[in-house]
């Protein structure tokens, strides 16, 4: 009896030991990838050890989910960051045997002096994938069964744990964001993979915080505009446009945009200023009525609501509204006498559009003086010719002149109406002259430029290198320009979360971060750029106030070789070493 008792007990014990074990091991719930459209081929996973294998590696791979990832042992990163900065670091996790279970732990950075950056300031996720196809032609209506497809490694999952399959490999992607008021100097943490059935692997992290601030993101000059579609989210979440529930799900979103140095709000004045390129449209922020006795009413609640939100969460330079020029020159209204929409089409110039657009402009100018939102107000357009533009302008100048104009330019129209366009962007690979760009700023008005499906370099596709959206700042500074446009922030396809390849673009062409307030590959290399961007502009500054004139010489020189419209062969260890450089001169 005695022994069944002890027996018992040490049994009770290993259970006990053995559920703590298990607890420990919870994986924490996420969504189911999806299949791969065309898995390696490859057999040597055979020659993989058993057990997980794991590599701090660079950030400018995206790995393929089916291959061995070819990477050399490292089980240290060092990096080197302002305050006030967001550094990325990846790993990548790869198993030949059936599925682990793995939970993931960072402590706080420490200095030798006692200094400490708070472990909370890191943000692990797992990378999952999402089919992506290639860019072939470019833009042009496709089928999917004639493009290459495969899987591409770019959502961040924000979950500490992960379940990684046989014969797959994982990367974990991890932010820190250096407090501004960090003290300078090195700091060490320890990273640590807690692996069920198997010793724990930890990876040795340093940072070495420069003396300089990175200052919070809405005072950064970079002029960033990346257009939003608030009804996208509203579709996925299947809730009611700008109900409770939509804000609730507009606000971390539109945050994250916030915190990259977003400048403008995206407003649709009326139904579909793009016709039906989004999978979902967009409806009017405004509701235009017409009356029975031939009057206009507008109802701006939906408008005000949506700025205002944008603008608690730091945006508030600039509000583009689309469009006086849409694409098929296309307006919709509610008749109040025929009691139902009507959809017209009034080309700029005629006495339809006059007779649509007078009133209008007369009423949304007194309401925005009302709001205190006239001076930042744009009448924005996207890729209209010259004849269009110049019958809006003449209508526009005569009745709401402080307004201005925001245009996605092809057409080299700043020279046609050099006073007009507060807000222009120009095509990448058609530079402005410098005479043209010298001329806008010394005006106060804001110059970008702006990639699309037609540039197969550089691009934030879910297949393009994650180098190329780091480059995009770099170049915008190199070809002295005030910032970038990117037609599309939450465009989400059907499923964002399964397939991003969508009609006549190369995937991920229509967005570049997923429901849930999931952030991907793609924009946190794209807001690494920019914030080398922001570093330049700084350093600029106070070399020429402390007369290092020299260091100034040498930091454009460095910039400057960023001024292409082709791809290097070493984009990747170009951008490194002008990283390097930057820094040693912030340092000096």
């Amino acid at each position: 009896m005695k022994l069944f008792a002890k027996s018992f007990l040490v049994f009770s014990i290993f259970l006990l030991f053995a559920c703590q074990n298990q607890k420990s091991f919870i994986v924490e719930q996420t969504y189911q990838e999806p299949q791969d459209p065309t898995p390696s081929q490859s057999k040597n996973w055979s020659a993989v050890s058993r057990g997980l294998q794991a590599s701090i590696t660079t950030t400018d791979i995206r790995f393929v989910r089916s291959e061995v990832p070819e990477v050399e042992q490292q089980n240290s990163w060092t990096g080197t960051a302002w305050k006030g900065e967001r550094i990325s670091l990846q790993l990548v996790l790869w198993s030949s045997d059936s599925i682990t279970k793995v939970n993931t732990k960072i402590i706080d950075f420490k200095s030798d002096s006692g200094h400490k950056l708070p472990s909370t300031a890191a943000k692990i996720n797992f990378v999952k994938y999402v089919i992506t196809d290639e860019f072939a032609a470019g833009c042009g209506y496709r089928k999917p069964e004639d493009f290459a497809s495969s899987l591409a490694a770019d959502i961040l999952e924000p979950v500490n744990s992960y379940s990684i399959k046989g014969q797959e490999a994982r990367p974990i992607w991890i932010t820190i964001d250096i407090p501004e008021n960090a003290v300078a100097g090195s700091y060490n943490s320890v990273f640590t993979l807690n692996i069920e059935g198997q010793e724990k692997k930890q990876f040795n992290l340093n940072i070495k915080v420069v003396d300089k601030v990175l200052p919070a993101a809405t005072n950064w000059k970079f002029h960033l505009d990346l257009w939003q579609n608030p009804y996208a989210v509203s579709r996925f979440h299947d809730v009611k446009p700008w109900s409770p529930e939509h804000i609730a799900l507009l606000k971390p979103i539109m945050k994250r945009l916030a915190d990259a140095g977003q400048k403008v709000i995206t407003v649709s004045l009326n139904k579909r200023p793009w016709g039906g390129q989004t999978f979902d449209q967009f409806e009017a922020m405004i509701e235009w009525k017409k009356k029975k006795n031939g009057t206009w009413q507008y109802d701006y609640s939906i408008f005000d609501t949506w700025v205002q939100l944008m603008m608690d969460l730091g945006v508030k330079n600039q509000i583009s509204c689309y469009s006086m020029v849409p694409w098929g020159n296309e307006f919709y209204y509610f008749d109040e006498k025929e009691n139902k929409e009507i959809k017209i089409k009034a080309v700029p110039g005629t006495k339809e559009y006059e007779d649509l657009w007078i009133p209008f402009l007369e009423q949304f100018k007194a309401h925005l003086e009302q709001k205190g939102w006239n001076k930042i107000t744009r009448i924005a357009m996207d890729e209209r010719g010259p004849e269009e533009m110049k019958a809006m302008l003449q209508l526009l100048n005569k009745y709401a002149p402080e307004f201005g104009v925001s245009f996605a330019d092809n057409h080299k129209s700043y020279k046609l109406y050099p006073n007009d366009l507060k807000d222009m962007s120009v095509a990448f690979g058609h530079p402005m002259d410098a005479v043209d760009l010298e001329q806008r700023r010394a005006n106060e008005y804001i110059s970008t430029h702006y990639v699309c499906c037609s540039d197969s370099f550089p691009n934030t596709f879910t297949f393009s290198p994650p180098a190329e959206g780091v480059f995009i700042g770099w170049y915008t500074m190199a070809a002295n320009f005030d910032g970038f446009l990117r037609w599309a922030y939450n465009s989400w396809t059907e499923k964002p979360l399964d397939d991003s390849r969508f009609r006549a673009w190369p995937a991920g062409d229509t967005y570049i971060v997923y429901p849930d307030n999931r952030t991907s590959i793609r924009f946190e290399t794209l807001r690494e750029g920019i914030q080398d961007a922001e570093k330049i502009r700084i350093l600029r500054e106070d070399l020429l106030r402390d007369n290092r004139l020299d260091d100034l010489h040498l930091l454009n020189q460095i910039v400057a070789q960023f001024n292409i419209t082709a791809k290097p062969e070493n984009l990747k260890s170009m951008l490194k070493e002008a990283k390097k450089a930057l820094n040693v001169l912030a340092e000096k």
